[in-house]
């Protein structure tokens, strides 16, 4: 944990702790009816936001998107094949890996899907 003693109020309020941020994360995935991941790069944000929905049996949609191949045999190169192996995504759950570079391909999906319907999400 990260304090800062010597500043403002609002400095002062400020603090890192990544054991409470992943047990946020974990009590949001097990009361949640459903759930999607858009992870963007892969690491250890990939792997908590994995875990977290391996807690309530598994994520209804996936979308991976990063450079990372299989044969990289790291956690972000793995296929959303192996996410469903250990139940972080449902057997008939939606999943998709892109092999792209994500500030390149996240922009453009973003455009073509949620953007594209902006006005029906908007209250009027």
């Amino acid at each position: 944990m990260l304090f800062f003693n010597n500043f403002s109020d609002y400095e002062r309020s400020f603090k890192l702790d990544i054991i409470e941020d992943i047990c946020k994360l974990n009590k949001i995935a097990l009361k949640a009816k459903k759930t999607g991941m858009i992870i963007l790069g892969g690491g250890i944000i990939k792997h908590h936001i994995n875990n977290a929905n391996l807690m309530r049996n598994g994520a209804d949609f996936a979308v991976y998107i990063n450079t990372a191949q299989e044969y990289d045999g790291s956690d972000a190169g793995a296929k959303p094949d192996e996410a469903i192996s250990w139940g972080k995504i449902k057997v008939e759950g939606e999943s998709v890996k892109i092999h792209a570079e994500v500030s390149l391909v996240f922009p453009l999906i973003v455009a073509k899907t949620f953007a594209k319907r902006e006005k029906e999400f908007i209250d009027k």
